[in-house]
């Protein structure tokens, strides 16, 4: 068994289809600080650090388990942002991404003994369509308080795919966690079956 290093539903959702089993510690973690500190580090190294920083904090209290710490960012143009910090401020990052490309950096890490063992990150190229301000409405309508936990204003798996027109990468990165390769390193550490 590991610990998931994480309060995410969509992380919890992946791990359970995948037969996992786990038990779910959130970290805390002052997010917005490392990521002031590393604001001119690439979107998939700052993605890693914060994954890291997750699966580090929790593997201090957790000696001898492996802990497994993600984190997701999303960039525009260059620009990162993180969860909306209100239902005005989810609006406004849906009116910039509108008719650009979205890239979503997830990544993992895993940690035992306060040692980070393994860590990875992939990016999914998204390209939200034009979105029209009744749309954004409409969405927010329906989709509002969810979204506000969410970096990019959407799960996928619900009406957020209505915000795309194309997307290249794999579900899981879009989910929020490279989750394939998850898989593998919990098998080099011997906690899966090979």
């Amino acid at each position: 068994m590991i610990i998931l290093a994480s309060k995410s539903a969509s992380r919890r959702a992946m791990l359970d289809a995948a037969g996992v089993r786990y038990e779910a510690v959130p970290a805390d973690v002052d997010e917005r600080a490392l990521e002031a500190r590393l604001a001119d580090s690439a979107p998939a190294d700052i993605a890693i650090a914060l994954a890291e920083a997750k699966a580090f904090a929790v593997s201090r209290d957790h000696l001898d388990a492996t802990v497994l710490g993600s984190d997701s960012l999303v960039t525009v143009e260059g620009r990162r942002f993180d969860k909306p910090s209100s239902r005005e401020n989810a609006a406004e990052h849906l009116r910039f991404f509108s008719g650009k490309m979205l890239e979503l950096h997830s990544a993992a890490a895993l940690a035992v003994n306060s040692e980070i063992k393994w860590h990875h990150a992939a990016m999914a190229r998204m390209q939200v369509r034009n979105l029209t301000d009744s749309f954004i409405e409409s969405y927010l309508d329906a989709e509002w308080p969810e979204v506000s936990f969410c970096v990019g204003v959407f799960r996928i798996e619900a009406l957020g795919v209505q915000l795309f027109e194309s997307i290249e990468g794999d579900q899981f990165t879009v989910l929020g966690m490279p989750l394939l390769p998850v898989l593998g390193a919990l098998r080099a550490e011997g906690i899966l079956p090979q």
